[in-house]
């Protein structure tokens, strides 16, 4: 059997790889571990969040499918930083951990070109550095043109407890074992990368009466542009907030050394993230600050297990158990699922085009935790380019490259294939220097008619486009004729003082608009000059973007590069001197002297 795609692993970015692939008329073949685990959610109940939120909304600008899937299963959702400027606000939800797999899944099977099969791959086939097909573990042999690998954490992967290190994938799961030793066959570097998760708690058993609640948002909320909302905005479920205390710390620190991570059991730990550490880590790290705070989530209405949001651990269970009852609220609570620490391989993403094709086989595509990064936001924002782009490879076409200033996929993957990264890298708004240009609320405007060129955004969603864009022309002449004759301002320039609102004004309007449009144009007037800024420098960007390096520049014939310049172009070697100036240790003069060699030998 041959396919066009396959897509290798059903988490987040393989869901999205397989349905960008399949919509764009490629034969796709999904293959899992595990059917019953596709779209799993083996860590946080949630989608979006900082930064995140933007990330689905882009998602969906380009025809994915986590937005509306989101929307469909949310137990809560809320707008975070709503109180600060467009740039950093950024929905977030509570999603049912059981109906997103099953809506997801049911999307997969109705999904034309789609076929999914359970096996695991133990071996890439490549001739003449060109990908050509798997082998299963189970000796079966299939063809393809192109594939996807979106492994997420099961490439050897170990689970962590305490002295305890147990070869399995998340919750228990298989993992596959053969893998990772191909790759590194074929020449890919492997990073050791860990991450973690907390206990789940049984919500009959946790006294909410004295903890903090915290609820959605009074009002409706939609990651998807499609603007439907399937739930009822005055019954969604709450969260609780509690805090680490005194007595939690001590019991922490005085089992340090059962701990998986500083306990002193293995030679070598692979890196964990950053942004999201355990609680050792915050109480040791962080040792001037009294309490952390935990949030208590609902996971899903089909069953009783309440997420213990930061407070992921790899102590033994005995400790976890005092640890746990140490919190205000929990003193009785009983523990569903233990938290416990997750080893993985995944590979150095230097080893990346800008189009998430691998410069080591041609026409293998990697995305999500398999690249270093973490979470289900930013494995699914490159899932769905790495389908998209093997798609237009098969059609030899130009891939689809965002730019820092098109997305934050796009600040996410330059990022990855451009400064690499040694643990899980995760997307913040302070990675992005162009924010007030990818707000959450213009990902359709910067992204959805370069989705609708390729073919992968629908007839329908592009005339939804069409007419916000010239709702928001007619609003923009509409706004110049409301005066105010005793400022002698029009409403166009009124809306530049902060305490003006758009909403204030609609009955000077001929006629109704839709409420993003009016918002579109609101935050447009009111950071005019900002925008304008940004917009200035990210052509700026661009323009440096078009300089092109040739493939097959020798950097050593490069006369007074600096070494250590030298060292790192060749390793990344960047697609264009954009790409090159923001390579960890590649200074402006080496940036010069490669533009002068580049005119001189290349007319470039």
């Amino acid at each position: 059997m041959k396919y066009d795609v396959i897509v290798v692993g059903a988490g987040h970015a393989g869901c999205e790889a397989a349905l960008a692939s399949a919509r764009l008329g490629k034969n796709t073949l999904l293959i899992t571990i595990n059917i019953n685990n596709i779209a799993d959610m083996p860590c946080n109940p949630s989608i979006g969040g900082s930064a995140k939120g933007i990330v689905v909304r882009e998602i969906d600008a380009v025809g994915g499918e986590m937005g509306r899937n989101a929307d469909k299963t949310l137990l809560q959702i809320k707008m975070l930083n709503r109180s600060k400027g467009p740039a950093v606000r950024s929905l977030r939800s509570q999603a049912d951990k059981v109906t997103y797999k099953k809506e997801m899944l049911n999307t997969l099977q109705h999904t034309n070109n789609l076929t999914i099969k359970e096996a695991i791959v133990a071996e890439l086939l490549v001739e003449n550095k060109k990908i050509v097909g798997i082998t299963t573990e189970d000796n079966e042999t299939i063809s393809c043109d192109a594939c996807i690998l979106t492994t997420g954490t099961y490439l050897k992967a170990d689970i962590l407890i305490g002295d305890k290190r147990t070869p399995e994938g998340p919750h228990g799961e298989k993992r596959a074992n053969f893998l990772s030793g191909n790759l590194e066959k074929l020449g890919f570097k492997l990073l050791r990368l860990k991450t973690g998760t907390p206990p789940r708690i049984e919500r009959s058993s946790i006294d909410f009466s004295v903890l903090s609640r915290e609820d959605g948002d009074d009002e409706e909320l939609t990651f998807s542009f499609d603007d439907i909302a399937y739930y009822n905005y005055k019954k969604q479920e709450p969260c609780y907030l509690t805090y680490t205390n005194e007595k939690t710390h001590k019991i922490i620190m005085d089992n340090l050394n059962k701990s998986a991570m500083y306990g002193g059991f293995y030679e070598k730990l692979g890196i964990g993230p950053r942004y999201c550490p355990s609680i050792e880590d915050k109480v040791v790290r962080f040792k001037d600050k009294e309490r952390h705070q935990l949030f208590l989530e609902p996971e899903s209405m089909s069953y009783d297990d309440i997420y213990l949001q930061g407070f992921s651990t790899s102590m033994p269970h005995d400790v976890q158990e005092e640890m746990v009852h140490s919190l205000k609220g929990l003193e009785h609570a009983k523990i569903l699922r233990y938290a416990y620490a997750i080893e993985y391989d995944a590979i150095d993403p230097l080893q990346l085009k800008p189009s998430l094709e691998t410069k080591v086989v041609e026409n293998l595509f990697t995305a999500g935790q398999i690249n270093g990064t973490s979470g289900y936001e930013e494995a699914a924002g490159q899932g769905i380019i790495a389908g998209i782009n093997a798609s237009l490879k098969l059609d030899n076409k130009e891939p689809l490259i965002l730019s820092r200033s098109d997305a934050y996929i796009g600040v996410l993957i330059d990022d990855l294939v451009t400064k690499g990264t040694i643990e899980p890298y995760r997307l913040l708004t302070s990675r992005a220097e162009f924010r007030l240009l990818l707000r959450s609320d213009n990902a359709d405007l910067r992204l959805s008619e370069k989705a609708y060129k390729i073919g992968l955004l629908s007839e329908k969603r592009h005339n939804m486009l069409l007419h916000k864009l010239k709702e928001m022309e007619e609003i923009e002449e509409e706004i110049k004729n409301i005066t105010f004759p005793q400022e002698k301002l029009n409403l166009s320039a009124y809306l530049k003082r902060p305490e003006v609102k758009i909403m204030d004004y609609l009955n000077k309007f001929s006629k109704e608009y839709s409420k993003e449009a009016l918002e579109q144009v609101e935050i447009n007037h009111k950071y005019e000059g900002y925008i304008m800024k940004a917009k200035k420098e990210a052509e700026k960007m661009k323009r440096l973007g078009k300089k092109q390096i040739p493939d097959d520049i020798d950097y050593n014939k490069v006369d007074n590069l600096a070494t250590e310049a030298r060292q790192k172009l060749e390793k990344v070697r960047p697609r264009t001197i954009d790409q090159a100036t923001r390579i960890s240790g590649v200074n402006p003069s080496d940036i010069a002297i490669l533009m002068v060699y580049l005119k001189r030998f290349y007319n470039e």
